[in-house]
């Protein structure tokens, strides 16, 4: 008799059910509420313990391995390109949807409760202060291990793509780096199944303590934002990513069915940090180059951000709405620029899309404070963004891949029937 047990994907759902319920029996509770929040943040901890390690190791072996500088300058290009061109589509579709839909009409925003934001007032001032070039300069570590050290992502990045081309550069001599590398990986990935199993438990906590918090009551006068905000990333996934995936030849639906455990980890922990261990070694099992997936997945975490790009689009014109400011064509032409340049400029800034939706609004005009009274459903919006950045990374990562013509169709197929056994 086979023994029934329940993927992932399923243990994970049960925890965010329970986590509701939890959030409604304990609200308001301090001491529950410290509790789940304690039990979340160590299991989002023990998930950034094992992120840059993966990325360190993954991309200087996958650098390594392409040993030519042209041709991750063209792989790079690619990317980059890509990226901006889906998240252009991601604002404009959101100017679109907030234009007609018109979600600022339908609330009173002098009744709402406000949130304090002043932290993110703060960073967005000390971002507007170091300007493009602060940005730029930020991009290069002056030490490895105190980026490490702080989580700074593209920091790392840029470190392991010269560590992975000096490597190439030397020769057999680093084999011995591309061996040790590869092993260190390995065993990131092992630590990674075994944080994974305490997945249920981080989602209940995660999503209990929220609730408590902020109640569901909280929830009403803004519903209607919140509905539009998911409506509209569900069109740009099954439309705009669909259409995307199918100009290159392969099945959005595949690819979504084996990520489908990632995407619910994403929505429930709102943390694209806790699925990236998982999609670099998906994307390798679903046909992708192990070099193109190491690139193009850490790069996408700062730079492939759709879902916040709809969100940051919408909330910039509800708030305009909701204070009677029309928007000219032309500024939100301007909003559309802001939001490419600075998406990209706050990445990897802890309340990235609040500070950049701060460094958009003023400059159309709109009052700043107003951003205080959709903050207590940013975490709510927050799960949904981040599950559809999961998504626009993965589908990223195979459209380069195939670009480059390092795809294997034959160890998708096979891949994908494991979760689709009818699947062609």
């Amino acid at each position: 008799m086979k023994r029934f047990k329940l993927t992932i994907g399923w243990q994970i759902m049960i925890g965010l059910v329970l986590g509701i319920i939890l959030g409604i029996i304990f609200y308001q509770n301090k001491t529950a509420i410290t509790t789940m929040s304690n039990i979340g943040t160590m299991f989002i901890n023990l998930i950034q313990m094992i992120v840059l390690p993966i990325v360190l190791s993954c991309l200087t072996v996958g650098i390594a391995s392409m040993g030519d500088i042209k041709k991750l300058g063209r792989i790079g290009g690619k990317t980059i390109l890509y990226f901006e061109i889906m998240t252009t589509i991601a604002i404009a579709l959101g100017l679109l949807v907030a234009n007609l839909a018109h979600p600022g009409d339908f609330i009173n925003i002098h009744a709402l409760k406000g949130e304090d934001i002043s932290k993110y007032v703060s960073t967005a001032n000390a971002a507007k202060e170091s300007g493009g070039w602060g940005t730029v300069m930020n991009l290069i570590p002056t030490n490895i291990f105190k980026s490490l050290s702080d989580g700074a992502m593209m920091q790392v990045i840029v470190f392991s793509v010269f560590f992975g081309l000096g490597t190439a550069a030397i020769g057999e001599k680093g084999k011995i780096i591309v061996d040790f590398l590869n092993s260190v990986s390995e065993v990131m990935f092992k630590v990674t199944n075994w944080v994974m199993s305490l997945a249920p438990i981080g989602v209940c906590a995660l999503i209990g303590a929220t609730l408590a918090q902020m109640g569901v009551s909280a929830l009403a006068p803004l519903s209607y934002f919140v509905f539009l905000a998911y409506a509209t990333m569900i069109v740009f996934i099954l439309v705009f990513m669909g259409l995307a995936a199918k100009l290159f030849g392969f099945s959005l639906k595949n690819l979504l069915f084996v990520i489908k455990d990632e995407i619910v980890l994403a929505f429930s922990t709102a943390s694209s940090e806790a699925t990236l261990p998982r999609l670099i070694d998906k994307m390798q099992r679903f046909g992708v180059d192990k070099s193109i997936v190491s690139f193009v997945i850490p790069t996408g975490y700062t730079f492939n951000l759709d879902g916040s790009a709809i969100y940051q689009s919408l909330a910039v014109i509800f708030m305009a709405q909701a204070y009677h400011i029309h928007l000219s064509i032309g500024q939100q032409v301007m909003v559309l620029l802001v939001l490419v340049v600075t998406s990209k400029g706050m990445a990897g800034v802890p309340g990235a899309s609040f500070v950049v939706l701060l460094a958009t609004v003023s400059t159309v005009g709109i009052p700043v404070n107003g951003l205080a009274f959709i903050a207590g459903i940013d975490r709510l919006v927050d799960m949904g963004r981040t599950a559809v950045n999961v998504v626009g990374n993965s589908l990223a990562t195979v459209i380069i891949g195939k670009s480059e013509k390092v795809f294997n169709s034959e160890q998708s197929r096979q891949y994908v029937q494991e979760f689709l056994p009818n699947a062609k």
